[in-house]
């Protein structure tokens, strides 16, 4: 297998997540955590708790780890690395409040023996919300949080080890690309229909009339299995209508932390 390779509309393998424990809720200023609302604790934890049990009985690996200590986002663990399976990119993440959980989550993947592939240094800014690996492509979505030059060496990056990579650019509704855009199988995409047409090709895509920063956002099991938002009906509709098996999850605790359903994994292994 060539060195760097990962597909996210493969079926999902191995996970990394940090359930809430405390950090979570410990949040003295919200618009500095990018947090709209403080989350209910023991709902937070029990949908948290149901999230990895799906992923579990869908053949997931899924490996708990302590959020990081004065850092409620660290929930979020997709924002932290982009993992390409026997490697990894170091990021930089572009809201200052979360600087430092790359440091924390780079030390766990590597203590799983992956490789630094490459990092992205400042003033360059990347979060794993808007990078997506669906190899031979890579997209890369130009956001607040992802700016010009961290796209720059992100793209550098992937397009050394073979990728052909496509920046969008993040529509002010959504937070990262990953809102707004999955990969539902490993030639299909779940979209927003404000995404250009032309940066997709070669994909088969269900577009969807967004209303929501989340509504582009679900988590790919494999075989045809999707986690789905409670409130993102319109993706519950169009994956039903298409014939996907739907796992309807309410991540409101988590939709209060500016989160979707994809945020709160760091995808270590599809195939």
């Amino acid at each position: 297998m060539l060195k760097g390779i990962f597909h996210d509309g493969k079926a999902l393998r191995r996970v990394i997540v940090s359930p809430p424990e405390k950090e979570y809720f410990k949040v003295e200023n919200l618009e500095e955590h990018n947090i709209m609302e403080r989350a209910n604790v023991n709902e937070a934890r029990e949908q948290h708790k149901k999230l990895r049990e799906i992923m579990r009985i869908a053949g997931a690996e899924v490996i708990e780890v302590k959020e990081l200590e004065g850092h409620p986002n660290s929930v979020f663990t997709m924002d932290t690395a982009l993992s390409l399976g026997d490697s990894y990119i170091k990021l930089r993440m572009g809201l200052p409040a979360r600087r430092g959980e790359e440091e924390w989550m780079g030390k766990i993947l590597e203590n799983f023996g992956l490789e630094r592939e490459g990092e992205v240094k400042a003033p360059g800014t990347a979060e794993g919300g808007d990078l997506i690996p669906a190899y031979p492509i890579f997209f890369i979505g130009r956001s607040t949080r992802t700016n010009k030059e961290g796209a720059a060496q992100i793209a550098k990056i992937v397009e050394e080890l073979g990728y052909e990579a496509r920046i969008i650019k993040v529509p002010d509704l959504h937070l990262h690309l990953g809102g707004a855009m999955t990969l539902i199988g490993e030639d299909k995409i779940l979209a927003c229909n404000y995404i250009p047409r032309n940066l997709l090709k070669g994909f088969d895509v269900i577009w969807l009339n967004c209303s929501s920063f989340i509504s582009g956002n679900v988590i790919y099991l494999g075989n045809e299995k999707v986690i789905v938002e409670r409130r993102n009906e319109e993706a519950r509709k169009k994956l039903e209508k298409e014939g996907y098996e739907i796992f309807t999850l309410d991540l409101s605790e988590f939709v209060k932390g500016s989160g979707g359903p994809s945020c709160l994994i760091l995808s270590l292994e599809r195939g």
